[in-house]
């Protein structure tokens, strides 16, 4: 029985178009998805495209020495990040680095002064009743969480229909209003807002203690300020991030004032009443998942002794209230409103969940906030550095031209030692660059990918680990045509050890630059990602462009019959006689031999 045929190379051979087809379609895909998104450019880094880095130290608030841990830096990390997108700057990067130090980089267009005095400051957080609330124009309302009392036998409101998160509005019947409501009636919702949200027995004893002309004095003050906060409501659009970013900012924990609120994609604007409870009163928050109620996602908070009796005396008050938003009480950091649970009854006991159509994420953010009120910690700003956005055009510039002096010397050696076998590498050598430009270009809107002047350094000694791999599989295939053999079979014989050199090569670079990528931070790490990124696309490119390439060239007179520019000229390589056949002598013959023939 004839003994089986080792693999399947014929048939892998033969169809080296499936290969080249499918690189094609990738780079399509990809290049197409670029240009629909309107992505057509890297997204630029700090050093790059100018702009502010600040660096902030933690340090531990008397009597807390060891608040300076990992969950606590993640925190206060969460919190700045919500401060500089307050400032309109989508692409800022806060980031911890080592133990104990955040970095901010805020790109060009932001006012450094603003963005240091943001960053670099305490964070508030404070609980407010809500007055009156309305969504941005044409937004539907959403559904607002409901607070209950934690720990107790009672049906948590949310399972009851009249208290869930799913039938209490977010808004009243104002911020349904069509985008034709008039400021009129914005203005006379404020007032009625304000006149309800009074206390009856403080301004009775004001009353009857204050004399005639006092009084007058007052109820002239109190309209002029009424009059203001309408006007503020009225002009406020909280779907425009310059207006968020100073609504509410500078009020005082006394004051009455206006805030921003998301839920969603849907942008609310508030009246806010005075803090009655400060975010120092909260001793702990975290997210749980409830099993036996069917709660889902909650926020269980624990209050300190004097932060358990102001918020039950404020849960009494909104209690009273049945219809929503005067039963609703603001989380507001740093001015904005995070979140406004309603409230149906007095929750005492120091203890209270906000339940809601929270997901994980959600849930865990909101306990995040509610435990940065009480976080031990402050930051001290270290250092300010300010990138002209000229500096980053020279050191784009710079790199840009190392990278084409790189490739241009790589192109000069392939052409003078390899001649023709440079129409394989540098047809490889392009393929990569426009999937790295490609690849580069969408990952910046999705995962903040930006491309510093360490990532250019690892794209330019990416070129080099690509030519190498091109090298070895050329160097292989002259080794099999100096041991006598034709360039096809020459090729199949070659590739088998050439990948197996390529692929360990790209497989150390590769792990160098995962443990570079995590055990750095900042700026080195965009080395290591370029690195590792490149790396793999020089596998993808050596397996599904150049070797199928290499393969159809193979069957082309050109370099098939050994030209002395094709680079694989079997004389000039120094290359054996041609291994042919030998015929083996035949056999004795069946039967008895004479002894005279043999």
């Amino acid at each position: 029985m004839a003994a089986p045929k080792r693999g399947r190379s014929a048939s892998a051979q033969s169809k080296p178009g499936r290969s080249l087809a499918l690189i094609l379609i990738a780079i399509a895909a990809l290049t197409g998805g670029m240009f629909a998104s309107g992505n057509t450019t890297p997204r630029l880094g700090i050093d790059l495209a100018g702009g502010t880095s600040i660096t902030l130290q933690a340090h531990n608030e008397p009597g807390q020495p060891n608040a300076i841990n990992k969950t606590n830096m993640n925190t206060a990390v969460e919190i700045m990040n919500r401060r500089v997108n307050g400032l309109g700057v989508s692409e800022a990067e806060v980031q911890t680095q080592g133990t104990s130090n955040i970095i901010v980089n805020i790109p060009k267009g932001t006012n450094s002064a603003e963005a240091r005095q943001q960053v670099g400051t305490t964070a508030k957080l404070y609980f407010r009743p809500v007055l009156a609330q309305q969504a941005s124009a044409g937004a539907t309302p959403s559904a607002s969480p409901s607070a209950s009392a934690g720990g107790s036998s009672s049906a948590s409101p949310s399972a009851s229909p009249s208290t869930s998160a799913s039938a209490s509005a977010k808004a009243t019947g104002s911020s349904s209003a069509s985008p034709s409501s008039s400021a009129t009636s914005q203005g006379r919702a404020v007032t009625d807002a304000l006149k309800a949200g009074s206390t009856p027995s403080s301004s009775a004893s004001a009353s009857s203690s204050a004399s005639p002309s006092a009084t007058s004095s007052a109820d002239a003050g109190a309209s002029a300020a009424a009059s203001k906060l309408e006007a503020e409501y009225t002009a406020l659009d909280c779907s425009k991030a310059t207006q968020r970013a100073t609504a509410g900012k500078t009020a005082k924990p006394s004051d009455t004032t206006v805030a921003c609120g998301q839920v969603g994609s849907v942008w609310y604007k508030y009246v806010l009443g005075p803090a009655r409870v400060d975010g120092t009163d909260v001793k702990k928050a975290q997210a749980v998942f409830d099993t036996q109620g069917a709660a889902g996602w909650q926020v269980q908070m624990t209050f300190t002794g004097g932060g358990a009796k102001k918020f039950a005396d404020v849960t009494a008050e909104l209690a009273k209230n049945t219809s929503p938003p005067t039963n609703e009480f603001g989380i507001v950091l740093d001015g904005e409103v995070v979140s406004s649970p309603t409230v149906s009854q007095s929750i005492t006991g120091g203890q209270a969940e906000i339940s809601g159509s929270f997901t994980q994420e959600e849930a865990q953010s909101l306990a995040n906030v509610l435990s940065y009120g009480a976080l031990p910690l402050s930051f001290k700003t270290q250092s300010v550095t300010t990138v002209t956005a000229a500096l980053g055009g020279e050191q784009l510039h710079a790199g840009l031209l190392a990278g084409a002096i790189g490739l241009a010397l790589v192109i000069i050696y392939l052409v003078a030692f390899y001649r023709g076998l440079s129409l394989v590498a540098i047809p490889s050598l392009l393929v990569s660059a426009i999937l790295t430009y490609a690849i580069m270009s969408l990952l910046g809107p999705t995962i903040h990918f930006a491309l510093n002047l360490p990532a250019v350094c690892g794209a330019i000694v990416a070129i080099g680990i690509t030519a190498d791999s091109f090298i070895v599989f050329f160097e292989r295939i002259r080794d099999e045509i100096r041991e006598g053999r034709t360039l096809r079979p020459a090729v199949e014989r070659a590739w088998p050890r050439a990948r197996r050199t390529i692929l360990v090569s790209d497989f150390v670079s590769f792990l160098a630059a995962a443990v570079l990528f995590v055990v750095t931070v900042g700026k080195v790490q965009g080395f290591a990602f370029t690195l590792g990124l490149t790396t793999v696309l020089d596998v993808v490119v050596v397996f599904f462009f150049t070797k199928p390439l290499m393969t159809v060239l193979a069957r082309r007179k050109f370099f098939a019959n050994g030209h002395k520019w094709s680079g694989l000229d079997p004389k000039g390589l120094g290359a054996k006689a041609p291994l042919r056949r030998t015929r083996r002598p035949a056999g004795p013959a069946a039967g008895p031999v004479d002894p005279k023939e043999a």
